[in-house]
Parts: C-alpha cells; structure tokens; sequence
C-alpha cells in the first residue's frame, strides 16, 4: 500500500498563502496534527517505510511516524516561483483561470503542473513494486499528493483543480497486479479525535 499524507500546519497554511519551496516549520497545530496522524499510521501500519519531501514541514510531520525518514527530493512542493507567500486571493482572477486551464502554465520563475507530474510520477513508479507487497508512507504537500491521485486515476493535471486536500489528510493507494488503485483521498478522521 502506499499511503500519501500532507503536511502538518504551518503559518503560511494558516494565512492563506502560497507556500512552494519556502521552508515554513509547523506550527502549534500542525504539529498537533502530526502527532495525531502518526499515532493513527503507527496502528495501522507498523512497518512502513516513511519517506518525505525535503522541506521542513513534511520532514516534521514524517519524523512524527518515524525516526527513520528517507527523503526524496521528487516529492517536493510545486515551484511556484515568484508568487511563494503570497495571499492567495492577490493573484487575479484571469491568472487562476489560465493556471487552471494549461497544464504547461508557470508562474514566474516557477514550475508547471506538468513539470510536478513528471517528477512525481516517476518517482511513484519506482515505488510501485515495493508498494504491492510493502506499506510506504510518504509525507508530501498538497499539489504531488494530487498528482498521486491523477496517477492513481489515469487522469490528468485538470482533475487536481477538481479535489480539495486537507492539511494532515491520507490518501491511499493499493498497487495491484493492474496498477495503481485509488482506495481513499483525504482522510481527516484521524483529526476529529479527542
């Protein structure tokens, strides 16, 4: 199984800002969440190997899962260049609108959709044999967890327009003998607990 999970909360998250490659710690509630998603992967998945982006708020939230994290470089957040920290509704209207409808747009100095695809695809394959008969836990951000899910669907960058993915939220996904299977996006029972 491989078993994607977002980020813990940080600042950014909760000042509704872009938050790309800038390198923003969890703050006092995600690092409550990165407790309560470790506590509800470590019983659920004892063995997983734990892997994580390099940036500091998914290494956080993984080192909450495991003390032994690899890191992989593929996994982490899309470049978005020069719009990183800024409020998300400062960026225009027509900007959201070719953003949402060209996979090959790129913010200033940023990376394309199609750019995180490629990466994040291609790492989920190298994954994919040990995911059929292993758990892997990967500790990601919001834009290549979606890539995950259109690589699970055979979709397309378009479709992670159409999906919300809360912070500290799992999504799973079974790789059987026909590929990759989605079995569950953005689960955040694990938060609602006491």
């Amino acid at each position: 199984m491989l078993i994607l999970v977002r980020h813990g909360r940080t600042i950014a998250n909760a000042q509704a800002l872009l938050q790309g490659h800038v390198n923003h710690p969890l703050d006092e509630i995600g690092v409550d969440q990165a407790r309560r998603v470790a506590r509800v992967l470590n019983d659920l998945y004892p063995k997983a190997r734990v892997i994580s982006s390099p940036l500091l708020r998914a290494r956080q939230t993984a080192e909450a899962i495991s003390t032994t994290v690899s890191i992989d470089e593929r996994f982490i957040e899309l470049n978005y260049g020069d719009f990183d920290e800024l409020a998300l509704t400062d960026v225009s209207p027509e900007i959201w609108e070719q953003w949402r409808s060209d996979e090959n747009f790129r913010p200033p100095n940023g990376e394309t959709l199609r750019e995180l695809d490629i990466r994040v695809h291609a790492a989920l394959q190298d994954l994919s044999a040990e995911a059929r008969t292993q758990d892997v836990i990967v500790v990601t951000h919001v834009s290549p967890i979606k890539s995950a899910m259109t690589w699970a669907l055979g979709g397309d960058a378009s479709m992670s327009w159409r999906c919300a993915l809360d912070r500290a939220s799992i999504t799973r996904v079974a790789i059987g003998p026909r590929g990759p299977s989605l079995t569950g996006f953005n689960d955040t029972a694990h938060l609602q607990e006491k």
